[in-house]
Parts: structure tokens; C-alpha cells; sequence
């Protein structure tokens, strides 16, 4: 398979960011957090409202979720083809307040179609007015914007379920949020991958997991600021210390753990983890103390070595890939 992170830095450099997400993956997820949708406005603001599978899943289960208001915009797209090339001057943003006839269908006269003087943008001031009106904000921004998308959630104080790259744990301006427990990750993708429907790139997937029509994008999660039991349930620990499993790096004041799992269940100070731990965090038994200083200055909070001259951990002079700090609050 290619590099996992090549087809993401394509996207990036060229603004080809139509991950559209399947229905399955949104049902599983959202399976979840039911509890926090009755009488709530519901806003998909990255979603062509007439395909997306985020308005079909809040449409049809409006009544069961008990909602309030549901909100869909879309970038340029006045297309009804999945990938038009958003070359629309003008979009649409759709409501819909529930069924009006009874039978439980979202149908057509009675989901409300509105025009906007502007191009649809997330950013644009007429979808940061609807996004006002929300309580709720779930969908699948753009991968190339995720750090502006996510400060604006937080900006407006806005409760959210989005789907980003782990990769973006690390990101200087979403690190901290994860560090003040100010965002988290859900309950997540089978095998932490996602099969996107999407053409612009080839599928690298093998024969097991190739899909047609589908590109495989491994390190996808759901990064939320609403509750799950998930994250609190701890994580067991079994290894004891010692310095021939556990080194300590070369440059920073800290213990070299290369996976979750052997996190020793004795050492009091500071642990260099994968930012897959992230996928276990529990903060009622861990303190996030930072992160490796090649993802943003003074990340570490004071455990680099700054004489070292070399921001990514070491082992031995072995460069380790970038890593979060932690400490065990229970001992």
C-alpha cells in the first residue's frame, strides 16, 4: 500500500478534499451519542445536502433522535453529481424541521431549499450565522482546513462530532485543546481506517479491503468535545519499569514507551507515547504533558534538551517519530 500519508498531502496541496463518508460509518459512530441530540439544532456545514449521507442519516432518524432543527450547507455546489467541481457562483443551505404527513419520510416538499447571495463557505458570514443557531455541529470537513474549521467550532462554543487524521493531534493549534480536555477522539473506524467514496485518487487498498469507487485512507478518527464513557475507562497496565525495555531519550527528560500497551504500570515521571495512545486516553488516569518539539515550539513544556539541537525524539542517536508526553496520575 502507499504511503498512508501521500494521498492526505495531495489533498492538501491541491484542495481535493472529497472524503465523502458512507452511511455505515456514520450509523456506527453516532450509535453513541444519541443522548445528546433531543431537542437540538443539528448543523452539517461541509455537506452537499441533497448527497450527503450526514443529512440522510439526521433526516431519517429526526424523529427518533428528537430533534430540533436540522441545518445542511454545501461549498459552490448547485450540482446534484457528487463531484462536481464546485464551480457554482452561488449554494444552497437546506432545513429540515421534521415530518409533516406522518410516515417518517424526509420527502421533498418538506425539506425547506434556500439560496445563499454567497459561495457556501464555512468561513463566509452567512454559514457563521446559521452556525449560530446550532447546538451541534457533525460532518467531515475538509482535511486541508481542519485546524481553521476546528478554532471556529471552539470560537463560537459549539458542541461538534467531525472526522479528521490523527495526524492532526499534533497540529499546534489543535494539540493544546487535546491537552485542556477541550477535545478528544470517539469511538472510532474499524481497524482505524476509513473506505471514502471519492475519484480523484487511486485505491491502494489490497484485493481484501480495495472497494470500488472507494479510496482506503488509514489514521482516520472521529475527534468530538461531547462526552463518551469511552474515555473513561482505563486503560490496564501490567509491564513494571526498567531501563533496558523503557530507555530514556537522548534529548528529552522523558522514557521512550514505542507502544500503548506497555505503558509501565510503576514510573511516576514523564513517557514518550505514540499519538495513537490518543485512542485510549483516559484523563482521570493520565496527564497529558505535552509533545515533541518538532510539532510546535515549547510543546514539550521544558522536558527538551534544547542543547541537543534536534526537536524529534532520540533513543540511542535513533530518531523515534513524534511522540506525547504523559504522566500516570494514579500513582
Amino acid at each position: 500500500m502507499a504511503n498512508k500519508n501521500t494521498i492526505l498531502h495531495k489533498a492538501k496541496a491541491s484542495k481535493k478534499d472529497e472524503f465523502y463518508t458512507q452511511l455505515p460509518d456514520i450509523e456506527r459512530e453516532l450509535r453513541h451519542y444519541k443522548k445528546y441530540f433531543k431537542d437540538k439544532v443539528v448543523y452539517c456545514n461541509c455537506d452537499d445536502p441533497r448527497v450527503s449521507n450526514f443529512f440522510h442519516f439526521f433526516s431519517y432518524n429526526f424523529e427518533k433522535l428528537g430533534l430540533k432543527k436540522l441545518i445542511a450547507t454545501c461549498y459552490k455546489n448547485q450540482n446534484m453529481d457528487l463531484f462536481s467541481q464546485n464551480d457554482s457562483e452561488k449554494a444552497i443551505y437546506l432545513e429540515y424541521n421534521g415530518d409533516r404527513n406522518g410516515n417518517n419520510i424526509p420527502d421533498s416538499d418538506e425539506i425547506g431549499i434556500k439560496p445563499l447571495k454567497g459561495d457556501g463557505d464555512f468561513k463566509s458570514q452567512e454559514s457563521i450565522e446559521l452556525l449560530k443557531q446550532a447546538d451541534i455541529v457533525v460532518t467531515n470537513p475538509p482535511f486541508s482546513l481542519f485546524s481553521e474549521y476546528v478554532t471556529q467550532l471552539i470560537k463560537f462554543e459549539k458542541k461538534f462530532l467531525i472526522i479528521g487524521h490523527q495526524n492532526s493531534i499534533t497540529y499546534k493549534d489543535i494539540f493544546p485543546l487535546i491537552k485542556e480536555n477541550k477535545l478528544w477522539l470517539g469511538f472510532g473506524f474499524k481497524r482505524n481506517m476509513a473506505h471514502f467514496i471519492n475519484r480523484h485518487y487511486v485505491d491502494y487498498a489490497s484485493d481484501a479491503d480495495h472497494q470500488e469507487g472507494m479510496i482506503r485512507v488509514s489514521g482516520v478518527q472521529w475527534f468530538t468535545n461531547l462526552d463518551t464513557k469511552k474515555r473513561h475507562e482505563e486503560i490496564i497496565l501490567y509491564k513494571t519499569y526498567n531501563p533496558e525495555d523503557f530507555p530514556k531519550y537522548d534529548n528529552y527528560n522523558a522514557i521512550e514507551v514505542s507502544k500503548t500497551v506497555n505503558i509501565p504500570i510503576d514510573y511516576e515521571g514523564a513517557m514518550g507515547v505514540p499519538i495513537t495512545f490518543m485512542n485510549k486516553y483516559n484523563p482521570e488516569q493520565f496527564e497529558i504533558i505535552g509533545a515533541t518539539e518538532s510539532e510546535g515550539k515549547g510543546f514539550s513544556n521544558g522536558l527538551w534538551v534544547e542543547q541537543s539541537g534536534v526537536s524529534q525524539p532520540l533513543v540511542n542517536q535513533k530518531r523515534v517519530y513524534k511522540r506525547i508526553f504523559i504522566r500516570n496520575k494514579k500513582i
